[in-house]
């Protein structure tokens, strides 16, 4: 999965601190394995930074049951993923909300609703989602952890290798430099190495902003669209330098 590629490597400056992904997996009547929950558990293994779900609450079939609550709180992946954000607390056009300040409005006329949803008053449940969220979270007690005992866990575990390149996969060579803010893309390097500057040396940590490098094909194994994608990206990057 993603986390993977974000949080690999030996070096805590260049991995993510955590990794979040949204999940609407888990649908009227299913089921642990039968939505794929097991499979995100399993993907989650040996990961040595947080990891929790920023979106849940799938709301087709209606009513939304949030059966997916009693796994993501309890045994099931309470050992490797941090729980959940419920989307969303206020009812909108998507029909996602839990709660209702009141009938929408029009916009032009009550500046305070946003895209015509009230955002203040008194909330009214939005029934029976209200009603089974409230219902699941009675029944589990989750805990926190304390930041001593996770930097203790954490500091136990080897960090994930970087996945090889894969061809139509993963097409970033782990072994490559990172890009940093300044560079430029010379497609015509020929070199196998990562990210050197104009003279063929590698950038170091020290090199002035806007310092000119070359990134080689190590680090653009997907042929033409990536090589595009770097020219695309490398532009916005000279434009922040620009504007700086």
């Amino acid at each position: 999965m993603l986390q993977n590629y974000l949080a690999c490597g030996n070096n805590p400056a260049e991995a993510a601190d955590f990794f979040s992904l949204n999940v609407y997996e888990w649908c009227g009547g299913s089921s642990f394995k039968g939505s794929g929950y097991n499979e995100l558990v399993a993907n989650a293994s040996g990961l040595q930074i947080p990891i929790f779900i920023s979106e849940t609450g799938c709301h087709v079939p209606e009513p939304r049951s949030f059966d997916d609550q009693a796994s993501i709180l309890g045994p099931d992946m309470e050992d490797t993923w941090s729980g959940a954000i419920v989307y969303e607390w206020i009812e909108e056009a998507n029909n996602y909300g839990l709660i209702s300040y009141g009938p929408s409005v029009d916009p032009t006329s009550n500046t305070a609703a946003l895209d015509g949803f009230t955002r203040s008053g008194t909330p009214t449940p939005i029934s029976p989602d209200f009603s089974n969220l409230k219902s699941h979270w009675a029944t589990l007690h989750p805990t926190g952890t304390a930041l001593s005992a996770y930097s203790a866990s954490a500091s136990s575990l080897k960090p994930i290798a970087c996945p090889a390149t894969t061809p139509m996969g993963w097409i970033v060579n782990p072994t490559a430099s990172l890009p940093s803010l300044g560079e430029t893309l010379d497609p015509a390097a020929t070199s196998t190495g990562g990210l050197t500057t104009a003279s063929g040396a590698k950038p170091s940590s020290t090199a002035k902003k806007g310092a000119a490098v070359a990134v080689k094909p190590a680090l653009m194994m997907g042929g033409n669209q990536v090589v595009g994608m770097g020219v695309g990206l490398m532009a916005v990057m000279l434009a922040f330098l620009f504007w700086l």
